[in-house]
């Protein structure tokens, strides 16, 4: 039997253990299957006592956005740790060009990698990072949302763009990132028992004279290396971009 929500069994609940739990149910059932009192069942507590840790639904939501975003640093100071010689800042970004890339690209691609990554681990939240920090004006959003972004615009400035392309490029690679994660999780299998890719897909359910090319692409786009198409595409908006004055995270010029 489980134990009686108890004062000593709700100071075992702390915020982080709150929000790990609330992560781990919707990586299992999804968005829709995420609240409070479903929450306080997994924890075992009355859901009463989630409320000392988070607001209500709207706050546990920031909570998943804290966490992910949270984990996407993490993740960027694991990446780091396996460079070598100095970085720049507490995140590590390797000052180095990486195979004829300027830096300022690279840590973007690094940036990028880590995002995504978090976003494999966690393919359910993605709607919510999208959408979420729309609805919280920028100095409330979760710091480790905003630490991220800061990084982002230190590199384009360390590199030496004025703020008018530095927030050009960051638009630029935010919507990138987020909108090919989310066709790439647009994919949703119909019947997952079924081998026939078309099938499973249920593509079927397409009349073949009017969405020839839907039913035609939409198998490879359920298979394609979604990494290598977010690098690839990442570097084809990227090149486009004004070349940057300096090309090092320590202001050496690129002449």
């Amino acid at each position: 039997m489980d134990e009686p929500d108890t004062p000593e069994r709700r100071g075992r609940l702390n915020r982080p253990r709150v929000l790990a739990a609330a992560i781990a149910l919707v990586d299992r059932e999804g968005l829709a299957a995420l609240t409070m009192r479903r929450l306080a069942a997994d924890l075992g507590v009355e859901p009463m006592a989630i409320y000392r840790y988070t607001a209500g639904k709207e706050a546990l939501l920031d909570g998943l956005v804290e966490v992910f975003f949270a984990e996407v640093n993490d993740r960027l100071r694991t990446s780091a740790s396996a460079c070598t010689g100095p970085s720049s800042d507490a995140s590590g970004a390797p000052p180095s060009q990486t195979s004829g890339v300027p830096a300022w690209r690279a840590e973007l691609r690094r940036i990028a990698r880590a995002f995504a990554a978090a976003v494999h681990a966690h393919p359910e939240i993605l709607p919510v990072v999208a959408t979420r920090p729309l609805a919280v004006p920028v100095a409330r959003r979760p710091a480790p949302a905003l630490q991220l972004t800061e990084h982002i615009l230190a590199v384009l400035a360390r590199a030496g763009f004025d703020d008018t392309t530095a927030l050009t490029i960051y638009r630029t690679f935010v919507a990138w990132n987020v909108g090919c994660l989310l066709v790439d999780k647009r994919q949703v299998v119909d019947d997952p028992d079924e081998p026939d890719l078309l099938l499973r897909l249920g593509l079927h359910r397409l009349p073949a004279a009017q969405y020839p090319r839907l039913r035609a692409l939409v198998p490879q786009l359920a298979e394609y290396d979604d990494e290598q198409e977010l690098i690839a595409g990442l570097d084809s908006l990227l090149s486009r971009m004004p070349e940057a004055p300096l090309d090092s995270f320590y202001g050496r010029s690129a002449r």
